[in-house]
């Protein structure tokens, strides 16, 4: 009985991954395999099923709520006699380090760039909204990457602003995953796409609310719709441990890599590094700071141990 009474009272509408399967219905596959094994990241699972049970389905939803935001956003205008350029419509991507966030960005813009009116889709991580590691060392925060209070959370608003409102460009900072740094003087320019989707760990964040109900603007209060990946906390150590060694015997052996010191550290050494990064950094991180955000998606994609998602949890209108 509790149960029964815990599934009418949630936000969610949860399907297994044969019932969304069954609501692809005629979305038609518009990539290919060599495209599919472009689109995933190191450790993902991602295959052809994968993309016509789960992404596929997804994207016709999309598809509806791109369409009826659009007619919203005439009505809107009709109604207080204005002619306001579209604003592109913003997805935002969250979860811990390890779930797959940035495979599902990709194959997200890869398919709702092939929709029949071929929108503009742009895609950008939050990566590039680091402080740079020279800030983080001078305040202390390198043990603390990754955490709401590493990222210049004014610029990233400021850009969000930048896109919704129209301006072009509106300018993301570049970061890169070799040196571990937001490159100096380098930006992604994003011109008015049709859909923007923001990847990050702590997308969904709000933070404590001012007592004085001062209007302060969220990174989520630009979204039009959210995606949080999830994953039990074993399995999200054992991808992370996993992608850490498959990283000490390629990127890692970059002279120029920010983690060339771990290069040639053995088998076992590699192993308990990994693990004493993700309990001290990581973990902390997704118990305080982001799995606290995930009821606040639209979709759940819930994965299991073959990196396949197992569940799909659908917010209720």
């Amino acid at each position: 009985m509790e149960q029964r009474t815990e599934e009418v009272l949630s936000p969610y509408r949860v399907f297994s991954r044969k019932e969304w399967a069954a609501l692809r219905e005629d979305t038609p596959m518009t990539l290919t395999p060599d495209e599919i094994v472009r689109l995933r990241s190191l450790h993902d699972r991602l295959d052809m099923a994968e993309v016509e049970e789960i992404y596929l389905p997804l994207s016709r939803l999309l598809s509806m709520y791109v369409a009826a935001t659009q007619r919203l956003f005439v009505a809107q205008n009709r109604f207080l006699g204005t002619m306001d350029a579209k604003m592109p419509y913003v997805i935002g991507v969250a979860g811990s380090v390890a779930v797959g966030k940035s495979t599902t960005a990709r194959v997200l813009q890869a398919l709702l760039a092939r929709w029949p009116n071929v929108p503009k889709v742009d895609l950008v991580t939050t990566d590039g909204f680091l402080y740079p590691n020279a800030v983080l060392e001078r305040e202390g925060l390198m043990e603390k990457k990754g955490f709401p209070e590493s990222y210049d959370l004014p610029a990233l608003l400021r850009f969000l602003t930048d896109v919704k409102a129209g301006r072009r460009p509106a300018r993301a900072p570049v970061y890169s995953h070799l040196i571990y740094d937001v490159v100096p003087n380098q930006w992604i320019e994003i011109d008015r796409p049709d859909i923007l989707i923001v990847e990050g760990l702590n997308v969904l964040q709000t933070g404590r609310l001012p007592k004085d109900g001062k209007a302060i603007p969220f990174v989520s209060d630009f979204f039009d719709f959210s995606v949080y990946l999830d994953a039990s906390e074993e399995l999200l150590k054992a991808w992370y441990v996993d992608r850490f060694l498959t990283l000490r015997s390629t990127a890692f052996r970059d002279p120029k890599s920010y983690f060339h010191r771990y290069s040639n550290l053995s088998d076992e050494e590699a192993t308990m590094t990994a693990a004493s990064i993700w309990t001290r950094i990581n973990l902390v991180n997704l118990h305080e700071n982001i799995l606290p955000t995930r009821q606040r998606a639209d979709l759940i994609l819930r994965k299991g141990e073959s990196h396949q998602i197992e569940e799909v949890w659908l917010r209720r209108l």
